[in-house]
């Protein structure tokens, strides 16, 4: 051979040859097998060893690290970086010591070999690194149906024959089964109502349908079902299941949540008006940013409040603590799973620690959809149920801000016009007519026991800060009042109270032991005389702690508020003698207050009037600058005066407005403004995230940026926000990006829970899990193509539900089929038509409904199922076997439970009805020993099969009619002869009664064909 062409050869294998020398020493793993996952294995070595001179503050050489293009690019000397060769990779012969002028990094500890081993596998792999924008490399586990682009597939449909029944036909064909034959009219009616409505057809239902000859009746039967009020109800409950709804926070104490329901009834609404999907996904994330007009739009955020809360330590743990930041990581791991479970069906949660192990999930990513969350808890919102009145409460709230702020809206100019003349009038009106009560101003404020105390804009006083058992606040104000009459103090309500005050709210009592009040010349302070109150009053007495106990000079005595939570008190206190000194008063008050453990008075403010007897609290007060404009005649106003008395005419009309709305609203939903309770505070803003090193949030790796996943192509999975720190616009975005045409992941999933909730079983059987570990699907042309449709047809839950059922694979017959079954026992492949079982719910509401007492009012506050133990206990105490079956709450339908997530009622949850606490996808359908006897022996069904008799009874005294009746109204068709005689004779023998009961534990009952 050539001794050229043997040196050629040679000089390729050199470099290896120097690795294996070079990392033979230090046992240096070669190339390997095993999947190198970026966020797991490789972003710690870079983060410890490399971000120090590479990373986001310094770029040594021109050279960063820490983000995807420049590291591949490289810097000034080059590529570092080469895909897929990592012996020609400049950056892996740093770190590995074959160059000994360039060693990596340049001070400290080398990397072990087992570090080095990591980084030469991953390049050598192609260094795949997850990035907004994809990566170079692609991902292996990314060449996955699930997130691959939706593709209109070939439709080999026959002439009349539906895309679903023709996609059905091929595979049953390929599968060597056979389809079945449509199932009998009254299976199909029975089959359809329960279907669409939880509910069984009544009697004369199924006979009008069987007596319908006309081509068109199935389809009929269909749109009044899906025009029925029952259909948004059954899709409801369905979707409650996914979000894991209920109606308490759940985990150690498991508190009520009163105001949760709200959330319900937008369900039902938006399922019964047909709501697009796309706008459906995008308010349950960010309907009150993307659709500020409609109020339901806020209601729909109890979508991401809908799960379990951990009170204890959100409330009680202090922040700034280990433990704190424990608990808001799994709160928002809990909304991140719920939406991506829900509206993407995939398990990001498993990227909480490390890179996903089987899907191309990176850790970044899900730190990304936590971000997104980081600004918002879960808490109570207020809003307007009417969208008018929601649009005029925004309107007066701006002109508040703005006349604030000094900016005069209400439309003219306020010097001229309606405003200025407004203004004026009002001002002669005041002068005329009233005794107004005018603010103190404080000058000086001082607290014995270490409290902050602060002055507000609106002259009123805020306490905050150590929270001592006891404390004397005092305020300094001075005025140019001549004959001061009377003092008012005023207990307000604060957003950074508990429960928004006044004062402390664990049990809402505050004490004022004594209220002490000084007066002196201006001129000479020192001068200060004790003023003597003769005579108090307030709006609000405990019993034997009354407000005159304030001034009787004995501090074992108080005034004992015991305040509505969030509701402010006020006091009057009558001076003995008239004060007022020539040249103006200084006032000095002292007020002594006790409660450990909260704040005391929280909130205060302070007036005082010359009026006599003193105005009544509903006569305005009025700050100090506007009585001395209104002090000073009309001529001698300066045009600032009228500027502030018109700026201080159009607040007040606009706070009256706004007093004469109607109330507010409530709802349980994700919020980032609230009042703060314990130590549950809102955000004010996003929250910091970082991606954590396996999960601890000890461990921050880097700061996570809001976004979504990196593998649906063609979308970016990094949101470019205006305005990083809105986490609103956060929301916003995440909303769009999963309600977009090209996430595939979305309309798939939507669609296959469709067909596993009206064929038993989805297309893919794991319905909350399109990954590499769930189920491949039995028909992915059919998937895909059901997608394309339902995204053509503007996302039309009721067009996609109406398409399904009118289907010849839907109306197929139950009936099993040995030969078949073989091949296919779990009906994968749609041969016949699934049997399945009636839900909780649905056993519970067609009791109800046969006997005639099913109350079918629609929303509102949830029906309590249960007794409760009075009295406050740490966790709740239920008494489901104790409720009075016969109490009007215990006749409403069944997805207007109150429902308790750690307290579940026995009888329903025999029945499979799903543990509050988890998301639940498909729920379980078991046969077990305790539904038997629930079913046999429940205080609720043995109670409505007597109120079934009762009805039988009173319909007609005929036992024949009675029986016929039974069956028509159990099991929609009437008893064969056998069955009749059969059931006569039991009916002589133990009642009617005995013998609904007999039919309601029956099969035929019990299951739908």
């Amino acid at each position: 051979m050539d001794i050229n062409a043997i040196g050629s050869r040679l000089s390729r294998y050199i470099p290896l040859l120097l690795i294996a020398l070079a990392t033979a020493a230090r046992a240096e793993p070669l190339a390997g097998a095993r999947l190198v996952d970026f966020d797991k294995d490789v972003r710690p070595i870079l983060s410890s060893a490399c971000y120090r001179c590479h990373g986001p503050e310094k770029q040594k050489g021109g050279y960063r690290l820490d983000q995807r293009e420049p590291a591949l690019r490289g810097g000034d000397d080059g590529v570092a970086i080469i895909p897929h060769h990592a012996v020609d990779s400049p950056l892996f012969k740093f770190v590995a010591g074959l160059d000994p002028d360039r060693r990596m990094p340049p001070k400290g500890d080398a990397l072990t070999p087992a570090q080095v081993g990591v980084l030469r596998n991953w390049i050598d792999q192609g260094a795949a690194w997850p990035a907004a924008t994809g990566s170079l490399a692609v991902d292996p586990r990314q060449d996955h149906w699930a997130f691959k682009p939706l593709v209109a597939p070939r439709i080999h449909s026959a002439p009349g024959e539906q895309p679903i029944d023709a996609f059905s036909r091929d595979k049953i064909h390929e599968k060597g089964l056979k389809a079945s034959p449509e199932a009998d009219r009254r299976s199909l009616i029975r089959r359809l109502t329960f279907d669409l409505t939880g509910l069984p057809p009544t009697p004369e239902q199924v006979a009008a349908f069987l007596a319908d000859d006309s081509p068109a009746a199935y389809e009929k039967l269909v749109d009044r079902l899906i025009a029925s009020p029952r259909y948004g109800e059954r899709w409801a409950r369905r979707w409650m299941d996914l979000v894991h709804f209920a109606e308490t926070h759940g985990n150690d104490q498991d508190r009520e949540r009163p105001n949760a329901w709200p959330y319900r009834d937008y369900l039902i609404r938006s399922f019964n008006a047909d709501k697009p999907y796309a706008r459906f996904v995008e308010e349950q994330i960010a309907g009150d940013v993307l659709f500020p007009d409609d109020p339901q739009g806020t209601v729909a955020l109890g979508f991401i409040a809908a799960g379990p809360w951990d009170e204890s330590s959100q409330m009680e743990i202090l922040d700034d603590t280990v433990d704190k930041r424990i608990a808001r990581n799994l709160d928002r791991d809990d909304m991140v799973t719920a939406t991506m479970s829900t509206f993407t069906s995939t398990t990001v949660h498993c990227a909480r620690c490390h890179g996903h192990k089987f899907d191309p999930i990176p850790q970044a990513d899900y730190y990304a959809l936590q971000a997104v969350f980081a600004g918002v808890d879960r808490a109570e919102r207020a809003y307007d149920s009417d969208a008018a009145v929601a649009l005029r409460r925004r309107t007066l709230l701006t002109q508040q801000q703005g006349l604030e702020t000094g900016k005069y809206l209400a439309g003219a100019s306020p010097l001229e016009g309606a405003s200025r003349a407004g203004a004026l009038a009002w001002a002669r009106d005041v002068a005329a007519r009233r005794t107004p009560w005018i603010t103190l101003e404080p000058t000086q404020l001082a607290s014995a026991n270490g409290c902050t105390l602060s002055k507000q804009p609106d002259g009123s006083i805020l306490s905050c800060g150590t929270r001592p058992d006891k404390d004397i606040y005092t305020v300094t104000a001075a005025t140019a009042l001549a004959g001061v009459t009377a003092i008012r103090l005023d207990l307000l309500t604060d957003s950074s109270l508990p429960h928004t005050g006044p004062g402390r709210q664990d049990n809402g009592n505050l004490h004022l032991n004594e209220l002490r009040l000084w007066a002196a010349p201006a001129s000479d302070p020192s001068r200060a005389q004790l003023v003597e109150l003769v005579e108090a009053h307030a709006d609000f007495n405990q019993s034997g702690w009354s407000v005159a106990m304030s001034i009787d000079r004995n501090d074992r005595t108080a005034w004992g508020i015991f305040p509505q939570i969030g509701q402010p008190h006020v006091g009057i206190y009558r001076l003995k003698q008239p004060i007022g000194f020539a040249g103006g008063t200084i006032f000095t008050f002292a007020l002594e207050q006790t409660h450990g453990g909260g704040h005391l008075i929280g909130r205060f403010r302070l007036s005082v009037t010359n009026a006599t007897p003193p105005p009544a609290p509903e006569v305005e007060l009025l700050p100090p600058a506007i009585v001395r404009i209104l002090a000073t005649s009309e001529k001698d106003r300066s045009e600032s005066d009228l500027l502030e008395l018109t700026r201080y005419y159009l607040r007040g009309r606009v706070d009256r407005e706004l007093a004469a709305l109607p109330t507010m609203q409530k709802v349980y939903a994700a919020a980032s403004d609230f009042a703060s309770t314990g130590n549950f505070k809102p955000a004010k803003g996003p929250r910091p995230v970082f991606i954590l090193r396996r999960g601890e949030i000890t461990q921050p790796l880097e700061p996570a940026q809001p976004g979504a996943l990196s593998c649906v192509e063609g979308m970016d999975a990094r949101f470019h926000l205006a305005h990083p720190d809105d986490e609103s616009a956060r929301r916003a975005a995440l909303a769009k990006w999963l309600s977009d045409p090209r996430n595939v992941l979305t309309w798939r999933s939507i669609v296959n829970r469709a067909w596993q909730y009206h064929f038993g079983r989805g297309i893919v059987s794991t319905a909350s899990d399109f990954g590499h570990m769930g189920a491949a699907p039995s028909h992915p042309e059919l998937l895909d193509w059901l997608a394309i449709w339902f995204l053509d047809h503007g996302g039309s839950i009721k067009q996609l539900d109406r398409l399904l059922v009118t289907s010849r694979t839907y109306r197929q017959s139950s009936q099993d089929v040995p030969a078949l079954a073989e091949s296919d026992g779990d009906n994968r492949y749609c041969w016949r038509m699934h049997r399945t079982r009636l839900d909780a719910e649905s056993v519970r509401d067609t009791l109800l409904q046969v006997t005639g007492l099913l109350d079918t009012t629609m929303g509102g506050p949830s029906a309590k199922q249960f007794l409760q133990s009075p009295g406050v206990h740490v966790t709740p105490i239920l008494n489901y076997s104790g409720f009075d079956p016969d109490s009007p709450a215990a006749r409403r339908l069944s997805v207007y439970r109150f429902i308790y997530r750690t307290l579940p009622d026995p009888f329903m949850d025999a029945l499979d009805y799903p543990d509050a606490s988890q998301l639940t996808a498909a729920r379980s359908s078991s046969m077990s020993a305790l539904q038997a006897l629930a079913m046999m022996n429940d205080r609720f069904l043995v109670r409505y099969c007597e109120h079934l008799a009762d009805r039988l009874a009173r319909e007609s005294p005929d036992l024949t009619t009675q029986l016929n009746r039974t069956y028509r109204l159990c099991w929609s068709r009437a008893p064969g002869d056998d069955e009749l005689a059969a059931m006569s004779a039991f009916v002589k023998a133990h009642g009617l009664a005995a013998a609904c009961r007999v039919l309601v534990n029956s099969n035929e009952f019990i299951f739908v064909d």
